[in-house]
């Protein structure tokens, strides 16, 4: 048996990678595990333009990270955004329970220390300023800025809500791993404009939906596009892992950053500054960020980080669209014309539910959501607040950046930034 040190050490060939990558990326069963991640951008409400470097924001959680009731866990982005990444939960109701009892006590740590979460997905006024000083996190920096400042600004800049589901049964029959793939690609859109939420940058609107979709649309497409459809997902994965550019290579010596233009098929074939391990793969895996990233289970990345306890919704709204099976099936049904738009992610980001396309579809999956949220067992908070999402925004054609702008344009400031307290009925 080959030790997992020396599995991590032992160099690949390209395709062994190949194989490999292709292997691990579906662990086939059944669905119903749940887990969520929820980045969210940090201000000093006080003084909304300046940077809260990212120890402040650590200081301020330093209590907190080792006492969240639900088994969450903290982690922090390179501008100072924190992450909570919740325990794998068995199903939907558990995982929502679980997240609400770790962002309580998370909302009172960063209210004690004089902070505040935002209420949006891109920083509205803000310029990305990295303040976590990690040699990966230079090295993403370094290979982004060849390009543009989106993907300085997709790093210190943006939050999204994720939403990690089981990839599902063997097989390419009902509720299969390969259905589940292809219908979540034709869903990613309307995921998108349902739940839009960042109209603004550099202090004004934007003229998009998802300002922070349409910054990932420019950010280095070899790890950011969606993979390509194929009749053998594993096997489509694996291709577009290895043609991806190789963001950054760990070594001892300090500089993370990787050669100009090398990708890990190059790599692999002998063009890099030494040969490829396990280790090195399985680390440049985790550098790529397609709509849908298969992690052993379905990782949806899509979504913009939601204002308050609307991100319950969100949750609640995506499983219900992928693990029950009548609401999977009315969504995959509602997505078909979507299919048929030009660029269907570039016009959710730009336009959100205003495209009359995406409106009927969003409408036809959300409806079929509420419908699932009593055989998913959702609690009466839940769907509540799938009800009132649904009533709010899907059911008149608005997103939550609809809102927003909304508030600026009668207000003058952006809205959302102090957490707000939720009435529970």
């Amino acid at each position: 048996m080959v030790s997992g040190l020396e599995r991590g050490s032992r160099t690949l060939s390209e395709t062994e990678a190949e194989i490999y990558v292709a292997s691990v990326c579906f662990k086939t069963g059944p669905p119903g595990a749940v887990g969520v991640e929820i980045e969210r951008i940090v201000h000093d409400p006080s003084d909304l333009r300046r940077a809260v470097p990212v120890g402040e924001v650590q200081a301020a959680a330093a209590d907190t990270e080792s006492k969240l009731p639900g088994g969450g866990v903290i982690t922090f982005e390179p501008g100072g955004q924190l992450e909570l990444s919740s325990a794998c939960g068995a199903d939907l109701p558990s995982v929502i329970e679980a997240v609400r009892a770790d962002l309580a006590v998370i909302d009172r740590s960063i209210e004690d220390a004089g902070l505040s979460f935002s209420g949006v997905a891109l920083d509205p006024s803000r310029p990305p300023v990295r303040t976590l000083d990690h040699p990966r996190y230079a090295a993403m920096e370094s290979h982004f800025d060849r390009t543009g400042s989106s993907g300085r600004t997709m790093m210190c800049s943006t939050a999204s809500l994720q939403v990690c589901l089981d990839a599902g049964f063997p097989g390419s029959g009902t509720a299969s791993a390969v259905q589940r793939w292809r219908r979540l690609h034709h869903l990613a859109p309307v995921l998108a404009a349902l739940f839009a939420n960042s109209p603004f940058r550099q202090g004004s609107p934007s003229g998009w939906q998802s300002t922070r979709q349409a910054v990932w649309l420019k950010t280095d497409p070899s790890r950011t596009s969606p993979v390509p459809a194929s009749d053998d997902p594993p096997l489509a994965w694996a291709r577009y892992a290895l043609d991806a550019s190789v963001l950054c290579i760990p070594t001892s010596s300090g500089s993370w950053e990787a050669p100009r233009g090398l990708t890990m098929r190059g790599w692999l074939r002998g063009h890099g500054p030494r040969p490829v391990t396990h280790e090195d793969l399985d680390y440049h895996l985790s550098t790529l960020f397609p709509f849908i990233r298969p992690r052993g289970f379905l990782e949806i990345r899509v979504i913009d980080a939601q204002a308050g306890a609307d991100w319950e919704a969100a949750v609640a709204i995506t499983t219900a669209l992928v693990d029950d099976e009548r609401a999977a099936d009315t969504a995959a049904e509602a997505c078909v014309p979507v299919t048929a738009l030009a660029d269907p992610m570039a016009v959710a980001a730009k336009f959100g539910l205003a495209d009359p396309v995406l409106a009927q579809a969003g409408r036809g999956c959300a409806e079929a959501a509420l419908d699932a949220m009593e055989r998913l067992g959702a609690d009466a908070d839940t769907r509540f607040r799938v009800e009132a999402f649904l009533e709010n925004y899907t059911a008149r054609g608005r997103s939550p950046a609809d809102q927003r702008i909304d508030d600026w344009r009668r207000t003058g400031r952006f809205s959302g930034f102090v957490q707000r307290k939720e009435i529970i009925r």
